[in-house]
């Protein structure tokens, strides 16, 4: 028989344990993560063919990596609002589907160029920057999804392994998209990545709740699990815009966030390039050795999220993310750094790729500090501080090339490297146990 066990010693009603519907909505946070990934990390794969089948060159092609990352750093803070006033169920939904179309539309767009008369280039950059805008609800309403329905003692954790399908997204993405484009060619990567963003939109749609209350899968024990701990969120549904602009945390962790962006968006566009242009792998192993920065953002997202959360049990909010954020970005920076001296290319690939997995470290940290800033608003703050690592990624994909034409590839991997410490720093000054200014 299958039921409630009732403890030998009680009398009263039977104990019911807690239902799991909160993991199962992690899980898929994690699955759409890993799509967002997929459909931005994939054209840095197939530009090896694209651009010399379209005629462009490598700062055209940054152009192109640049457009995404504009479009998706100037929709974050509405891609948050959105969800802080309709929920992240219909919102996300939504948002995959559109970003998918554009994913599609990537393969068409030299054709669309020609036909509209505004040139393959042109084309290319409105695609990417309407997929960037489509992607930019992601992440803040991941953090939506997280402040409503994780107990505040899991939250870092679970936008850690939330964030953690980067990782597996980015990793997957240049084998598995290398050896599409040998045998089917470029255009076929993009068109199999909207179909599955088309899947994962609808068992989103299917699944997925705005509150624990509204899913019908969910027990009175879970809901309390949920509840327990969290400080009363009163709010009138207006965004307190005065009260978050004099907040000092705010902007400290927006441009520590900056920094954050920067270095990431090194790996995401050129780190595949580097590895087979500059260090001399081939197509294939190029794309099995540009695996490792991601899985070991996979490995360092959940490790991060989940020493935050016990340090805090220890520390307190403001120490505990301190303490994970400065000390992963501190790493990141020095491991950067050594990456881009070693002179064999596998230790710099080892290296390189443990100074990715010690920045994502840091993510839980940042993250959850914007829950603990403001639940209510947790969409349209983590938008906000998103927005900064966006503006930084908008940078470095453009700047990389041309330090590396100027200086070396040594000179503009250690830009990244200085971004990464600069941004440990700031944590010196960021107290989300603080919340909000009054």
């Amino acid at each position: 028989m299958n039921g409630p066990v009732t403890p030998a010693s009680s009398e009263s009603d039977p104990v019911e344990p807690p239902t799991t519907v909160r993991r199962r909505l992690l899980a898929l946070l994690f699955a759409i993560s890993v799509v967002t990934y997929v459909d931005r990390v994939n054209i840095s794969i197939t530009a090896r063919q694209m651009m010399p089948a379209l005629g462009l060159t490598d700062q055209q092609m940054g152009y192109v990596f640049s457009a995404f990352v504009v479009g998706y750093a100037l929709c974050q803070v509405p891609g948050g609002w959105l969800g802080d006033r309709w929920g992240s169920r219909r919102v996300l939904a939504g948002a995959i589907l559109w970003w998918s179309v554009w994913t599609a539309l990537t393969a068409t767009a030299p054709a669309i160029g020609v036909a509209a008369g505004v040139g393959v280039l042109s084309a290319l950059i409105a695609v990417r920057f309407l997929l960037g805008v489509g992607e930019s609800v992601a992440l803040p309403n991941f953090n939506r999804t997280v402040a409503d329905w994780l107990p505040q003692k899991e939250q870092a954790l679970g936008i850690g392994v939330a964030i953690g399908g980067i990782g597996v997204g980015a990793a997957v993405t240049p084998p598995v998209t290398a050896w599409i484009m040998v045998n089917w060619g470029w255009q076929t990567a993009f068109y199999l990545a909207a179909g599955i963003g088309v899947l994962v939109a609808w068992l989103w749609y299917w699944y997925a709740r705005d509150r624990p209350s509204d899913h019908p899968g969910i027990n009175q024990a879970e809901v309390r699990l949920i509840l327990d701990g969290r400080p009363a969120a009163a709010s009138d549904g207006v965004t307190p815009w005065p009260r978050i602009a004099r907040t000092p945390t705010v902007w400290w962790l927006v441009l520590s966030y900056t920094c954050l962006g920067y270095v990431a968006y090194v790996y995401m566009s050129w780190f595949y390039l580097y590895l087979v242009n500059v260090r001399g792998f081939g197509e294939l192993r190029g794309a099995a050795f540009a695996m490792a920065p991601f899985l070991a953002m996979l490995v360092g997202c959940p490790v991060g999220g989940w020493l935050t959360d016990r340090l805090t049990l220890r520390l307190g909010v403001t120490k505990a993310r301190c303490l994970t954020g400065m000390g992963g970005m501190g790493l990141s920076g020095a491991s950067i750094a050594l990456g881009a001296w070693v002179d064999h290319p596998v230790p710099a690939v080892l290296w390189l790729s443990f100074g990715a997995g010690c920045l994502y470290f840091t993510v839980g940290a940042y993250w959850s500090s914007t829950v603990h800033l403001s639940r209510p608003f947790a969409g349209t703050l983590s938008g906000l501080m998103n927005t900064g690592a966006n503006l930084g990624g908008s940078l470095s994909p453009t700047l990389t090339p041309w330090l590396a034409d100027q200086f070396g590839w040594a000179v503009a991997l250690g830009a990244a490297a200085g971004a990464a410490g600069f941004g440990g720093l700031l944590w010196w000054w960021i107290r989300p146990g603080d919340g909000l200014a009054k």
